[in-house]
């Protein structure tokens, strides 16, 4: 009993100090998170969502979508796309600089497993001999192996433009462009990260289905949109009502597997439409400073950044 209070103090310390690391200082941190630059831009990120949008997370967090659905783009490494410009006015040299590349690699600088990696994916992505140009040549490669490049094609009359891309296996299915940060939650409230992905990651579903009636369709008859999605449909955020003297503009439009009774329509509710306006305001797609990569607009017009 002499030592109670010693015991009890001691856990008090650990557990409140725990709290505070793990609870409190994540909070504040967040709640301190202010708009930060979109990268070799003058515009802010992330911009306020419209009221519908702002209703809709609340209507996400009701139904439970979290529990099937992240909002977490992962990535596991950083590439160079090369796009070459222009090949000057000696195009043979160009090409001969263009062709002896790969072996060039493979005769001075096949060591270790990350350089392995890199040749192989040369090997894998590397483009037939340009004839329109911009084109793509190599993609992704190390810095290393892009500067060779680079300075290959240059010394023979050329011109090469290096675009960063992330890497990893979200960024290959077209989730998004880049790994999630912060700053991308900071006007959700309760923040829904998510853990499961019983369907795909929703960080940038409104890049990669930007369209209204899509959105709609796919929360009344999932497999309307995706073929063997697995995905419950959310029909009770819609009304069928018997057609007047017009159909409504916001009827649904869909596929007569789908579609209600003869002279019927499928009329989403204010709920379904706010919920699509959150999913549309999801565009994790910008670069920023810790979460770099070379925009579409400031590129080439070749989509380097397209999955």
């Amino acid at each position: 009993m002499k030592n109670g209070f010693a015991i009890f103090f001691a856990a008090f310390v650990v557990l409140g100090g725990s709290w505070c690391a793990f609870v409190l200082a994540p909070e504040l941190q967040l709640g301190g998170a202010k708009q930060t630059s979109v990268l070799n831009s003058s515009e802010v990120y992330p911009i306020q969502r419209s009221g519908d949008a702002t209703l809709g997370l609340q209507i996400y967090r009701a139904n439970g979508c979290a529990a099937c659905h992240t909002e977490q783009v992962q990535q596991d490494d950083v590439g160079c796309d090369m796009m070459l410009t222009s090949v000057g006015k000696n195009t043979n040299a160009v090409h001969e600089a263009y062709q002896s590349y790969f072996n060039t690699i493979l005769r001075e600088h096949l060591v270790g497993p990350r350089v392995v990696d890199s040749i192989d994916r040369i090997a894998t992505n590397r483009g037939p001999w340009p004839g329109k140009l911009p084109v793509r040549i190599l993609a992704p490669v190390d810095k290393f192996f892009a500067d060779l490049e680079a300075d290959k094609i240059a010394a023979a009359g050329g011109k090469i433009e290096i675009q960063i891309v992330a890497l990893g296996p979200d960024i290959a299915r077209g989730w998004g462009l880049r790994h999630s940060v912060a700053e991308d939650f900071l006007y959700d409230y309760p923040v829904q990260p998510g853990s499961l992905r019983a369907g795909p990651d929703l960080a940038g579903v409104g890049a990669w289905m930007p369209d209204l009636n899509s959105q709609l369709m796919h929360l009344y008859a999932p497999r309307s949109v995706v073929k063997d999605s697995v995905m419950p449909p959310f029909r009770f955020l819609f009304e069928i009502k018997k057609i007047g003297d017009a159909p409504s503009p916001d009827a649904l439009n869909l596929r007569k597997e789908f579609a209600p009774p003869a002279g019927y329509e499928v009329v989403p509710k204010p709920e379904a439409k706010e919920l699509a306006a959150y999913l549309l305001s999801l565009h994790a797609d910008v670069p920023l400073y810790d979460a770099p990569f070379t925009s579409l607009s400031a590129s080439t017009n070749a989509p380097a950044n397209k999955p």
